[in-house]
């Protein structure tokens, strides 16, 4: 839920011309009291939200725009109620709202945030750039707009935006870090490391930026750091993720260091601190459900659909896979341009009911789909990726998690090559246990429900193969590193274009990583990742005995 407001909604709450007292549905009767006014309706609202009460704010500005339905502070209101549960209908209120009042810049904000969520990138930096038109000392708007040129792939856009938001506001941690992230993703190493070091020396955001310095180098002797971490653990004045951050990266550097016990012990309490309960059973079902809906019968019924465009390549796989390494290897290729996680995929499958809902039937949209329906569809999504290389033969999207919308992707572009990145299953899951994958990845904080999940994730790329022979290539990351040019000739062949050398040079393009591996995929092929988890084994029984068979290859 985002409860901010703009800091002036009591002054635009006074400066409203006082309404005569309506009543909401009848007439008044003779003697009657008045009704409240939209004011007294939108200020209940308001606390109603801060109270966490939001199907009763909800209520009272719905009755608001019942007497007035282009009143802009309701529409913003119900907008702020709407982030998080119906990102679309938010969306839909505050560009209501920001239609009634264009000249308010906390409305173009929010408009602009919004559109950011859903990573609809182009109208995110339209409405951001507005706001900080309106106002252009609104740190929040600079550092938005910073994050939407980021995530559309102009990063180095992101700099001066940051850079002129911390002139205004020193001491804002957010922009602090987020410039700190973008010069890492640029591989201006040296520039971050500053960056990071100042903040720690400001005492702002000190875990996350500590987490970040050390991902940054590999470590052979033990640096200062180390130190200064392990004595940030014995505060108690940290944020709450505080704790993670510094277990974490005081893994790591005893990692790069070898002392693999204390790095195990610090990667386990890391996990403890997350605290995620992660329904591994309910998972099952949702792949089970999958693979019923997916059937040969169901392509069988549906020949000619989608969009024959050969233009997407979909590269996926488990997290820690080498699904980054894979698509630098692919856009080092002068006709192939790398997109990065796209999420327009996941928009599409989660409105077209492709993930389980409590009481709804999987996938009843895509069972009723006709073929103009799905060559719509297939159009929206070829729009969004072509966005910043219009000409591209091939536009790379590696969101690793679109293993789960093979079905979809075959359904809408039956043309498109798909490749699957493959990497040892014990080393793939300790890479992503000591990997800060974001809060997406649940599963991600117990040994033993991590490997119940790369089952089922391995039951399903199984199922997928089975019903698609041959068209999803497996890119297995231990061949990249024994046989790295045959590997990625066999790869660029079945994108079906002809060989290029720079594809072998892919730690040299230029460009920014927005993903973890943004220090190992500016590096040449390195073979200290395989098998690395043989150095934790007797800490790892846990992920093995999940894994069962799947740990014996």
């Amino acid at each position: 839920m985002n409860s901010r407001l703009p800091p002036t909604w009591s002054k635009h709450l006074k400066a409203q011309p006082v309404q005569k007292a309506r009543p909401f549905a009848q007439p008044a009767k003779p003697g009657s009291l008045p009704g409240p006014t939209d004011d007294m309706l939108l200020r209940q609202a308001l606390e109603l939200q801060k109270a966490g009460r939001l199907p009763e704010a909800e209520e009272l500005c719905h009755r608001v725009l019942t007497r007035s339905p282009n009143h802009a502070l309701a529409l913003y209101i119900l907008g702020t109620l709407g982030l998080g549960f119906d990102d679309e209908l938010a969306i839909k209120y505050f560009a209501r709202a920001a239609a009634k009042e264009p000249k308010n810049p906390y409305y173009q904000l929010s408009l602009g945030e919004a559109f950011l969520k859903v990573a609809d990138y182009p109208l995110a930096i339209h409405h951001l750039q507005r706001a900080c038109e309106l106002k252009p000392d609104l740190t929040d708007a600079l550092r938005r707009l910073g994050e939407a040129y980021f995530m559309f792939e102009k990063a180095d856009v992101a700099v001066p935006l940051y850079e002129k938001a911390l002139k205004i506001d020193p001491d804002n941690a957010f922009v602090r870090t987020a410039l700190a992230n973008t010069l890492v993703a640029l591989g201006r190493m040296d520039e971050a490391t500053v960056c990071l070091k100042e903040s720690i020396d400001r005492r702002m955001s000190v875990p996350s930026s500590y987490n970040t310095l050390v991902a940054v180098r590999k470590f052979s002797a033990e640096p200062p750091e180390l130190k200064a971490i392990l004595d940030e653990l014995q505060k108690t004045a940290n944020p709450a993720d505080g704790p993670y951050q510094l277990h974490m990266a005081a893994g790591k550097v005893l990692d790069d260091l070898g002392r693999h016990d204390e790095a195990m012990d610090h990667f386990l309490r890391a996990a403890t601190n997350k605290g995620f309960d992660f329904d591994i059973e309910s998972y099952g079902r949702q792949v089970d459900a999958w693979i019923e809906l997916f059937s040969p019968e169901f392509f069988a019924a549906r020949v000619g659909y989608g969009d024959p465009s050969e233009t997407p390549v979909f590269v996926l796989g488990m997290p820690r896979s080498g699904t980054t390494l894979t698509e630098q290897i692919c856009s080092s290729h002068p006709d192939v341009h790398g997109a990065g996680e796209h999420s327009k995929l996941g928009r599409v499958a989660v409105a077209n009911g492709l993930k389980l809902q409590p009481g709804r039937p999987l996938g009843r949209p895509v069972m009723s789909m006709t073929r103009t329906q799905s060559k719509a569809l297939a159009g929206e999504y070829l729009s969004s990726l072509r966005l910043n290389a219009p000409e591209a033969l091939r536009i790379v999207d590696k969101m690793p998690h679109n293993f789960e919308l093979v079905g979809l992707i075959a359904l809408l572009f039956p043309n498109a090559r798909i490749v699957h990145c493959v990497r040892d299953p014990v080393d793939n899951c300790f890479s992503c246990f000591t990997s800060n994958l974001n809060d997406a990845h649940k599963y991600n904080s117990d040994l033993a429900v991590l490997g119940l999940y790369y089952r089922e994730y391995d039951r399903l790329m199984r199922y997928w193969k089975s019903i698609f022979p041959g068209r999803i290539f497996e890119n297995r990351y231990e061949d990249l590193v024994s046989d790295q040019e045959g590997q990625s000739r066999r790869l660029v062949e079945h994108l079906g274009l002809e060989w290029h050398d720079a594809c072998l040079r892919f730690f040299e393009r230029a460009g920014s990583v927005r993903t973890l591996s943004h220090w190992q995929v500016r590096q040449p092929i390195y073979k200290s990742s395989v098998k690395r988890w043989k150095h934790y084994e007797g800490r790892l029984r846990p992920l093995i005995e999940a894994l069962g068979d799947l740990a014996e290859g």
